[in-house]
């Protein structure tokens, strides 16, 4: 029989368990406190350098608006993560090497926890020494000392700060650039020659996605925006200024609601086959400064409805993992050299054609192997992806579907550059611009699928496996 005191000591118990499972279940909500700091460099370069992104020169007469390497350092025990977005048309492990090589040796931040990306801009300097541009070598050099100390800086201005990943569905100002014809190839733009237009190549991706970082009195400090658009918009073929376009004016927007002290990165999302112009009848602006204006302002204000509503991350974790693939390059074939026979039988070529003409006779890959880095970062419950190239849209959207965490962002234009391009596999083949081999395509038509695959394995084993 059990005695008054026995059936005491079982209801006490039974209360002090509740309150200790409600404490833990407390204690797991809190929010995870992170020490984060930010900070930004200029890295415009001296007027007179030749823009990149098109296939003809185009030189700086005057600075629209400045370029920065912008950094965010993050830091939850003994492990810290850096992450720089810079306002260049791409990242090439040249420079990424450079940069990563001091941050070690004077932040102490290892390297394979740095990734550095660019956010595609059309009117900024030549970084690559393989295309038609001339680069300017002492703007150059200079860079990864730049973007060093942007982490550097950021690094010494650490603060204790929450982490929030918040996101939003955009729509009606990014599209698919591609169009399937009735043959089964594809090609840029609506231009079909004759030729039945099906539809739309691919997809978009709307999800505008946020890592917002927010002090002990609520204030935002730092902002990671991953969104697909490609930043072509504010001058195009005839540009002759320097500009950051859209992705400058979404910082700048940001800084004018939040404070000027907020740091804006923008990780440029799987754009590769994603423009900013509709097809169809529109009064809005389709191009230029009105419309770089537009995308700053319209995807700043999506950006701050994803901030506002994203709760704080209960998970401190930090970690970052890097796998290199072995892929093959492209090797040109008797059908390809036929291509360029046709194309040196042209009587007025394109600056299109006369690169894919260079290019093509000059390929030196034929039979090698390319080494491919795909980072991956854990960031709390937020996942990041980083592929070294201008990715297709439905990579990106294969790697979130499958993988194991809560948020995942997916970055293109990382750490190096292996391809201009990477289509999708469906796509490799199919002809049009960003699916053309040498000139805009470096890979086997399958990188795409061993990009993804890694990306996905890597996912699991920093959110599943560990």
């Amino acid at each position: 029989m059990k005695t008054p005191i026995f059936q005491r000591f079982v209801k006490h118990a039974f209360v002090f368990g509740m309150i200790a499972i409600a404490w833990a279940v407390n204690a797991a909500a809190e929010p995870a406190m992170f020490q984060v700091g930010r900070a930004r460099v200029c890295i415009t370069p001296p007027l007179g350098v030749q823009l990149a992104g098109y296939f003809h020169v185009r030189e700086a007469k005057s600075v629209r608006d400045d370029l920065y390497a912008r950094a965010v350092v993050l830091e939850s025990g003994e492990t810290r993560l850096a992450l720089v977005s810079c306002d260049l048309i791409s990242m090439t492990g040249e420079m990424s090497d450079a940069a990563k090589a001091l941050i070690e040796a004077e932040a102490g931040i290892p390297s394979g926890n740095v990734m550095i990306c660019a956010t595609h801009t059309h009117t900024g300097p030549e970084l690559r020494n393989d295309g038609v541009m001339t680069r300017d070598e002492t703007w150059t050099a200079a860079l990864p000392r730049h973007i060093a100390d942007a982490v550097i800086a950021a690094d010494k201005n650490k603060m204790p700060a929450t982490l929030r990943a918040g996101e939003a569905e955009v729509t009606g100002y990014s599209f698919n650039r591609l169009f399937r014809l009735e043959d089964g190839s594809e090609l840029f733009g609506r231009g079909d020659g004759g030729k039945a237009v099906l539809g739309n190549a691919g997809p978009i991706d709307p999800a505008l996605q946020t890592l917002s970082a927010v002090d002990a009195e609520g204030n935002l400090i730092a902002l990671l925006v991953n969104f697909a658009l490609h930043p072509d918009v504010i001058g195009g073929g005839s540009a002759d200024f320097i500009s950051a376009d859209w992705p400058g004016l979404l910082g700048d927007t940001i800084s004018a609601v939040y404070g000027e002290d907020v740091v804006t990165l923008l990780l440029q999302g799987t754009c590769g086959d994603i423009n900013h112009r509709t097809h169809a009848e529109t009064a809005l602006p389709t191009g230029g400064p009105a419309k770089s204006l537009q995308l700053g302002r319209a995807l700043a204000g999506a950006a701050m409805v994803a901030l506002e509503r994203a709760e704080p991350m209960t998970d401190s974790r930090l970690t970052a993992m890097t796998r290199t693939l072995d892929i093959p390059y492209f090797t040109r074939d008797e059908a390809f050299f036929k291509q360029l026979e046709a194309l040196e039988q042209k009587e007025n070529p394109s600056d299109f054609d006369k690169s894919t003409l260079r290019r093509g006779r000059e390929w030196p890959y034929d039979g090698q192997i390319a080494k491919v880095p795909v980072q991956t970062l854990r960031i709390g419950e937020a996942g990041l992806v980083a592929f070294p190239a201008e990715i297709f849209v439905r990579i990106g959207l294969e790697v979130k579907e499958w993988s194991d965490a809560p948020h995942t962002f997916v970055v293109e234009l990382a750490n190096d550059r292996v391809s201009t391009y990477i289509p999708h596999p469906f796509q490799a083949e199919r002809g049009a611009y960003g699916e053309v081999p040498i000139l805009s395509r470096w890979l086997h038509a399958n990188a795409g699928r061993h990009m993804a695959d890694a990306a996905i394995q890597m996912l699991h084993e920093l959110f599943t496996a560990l």
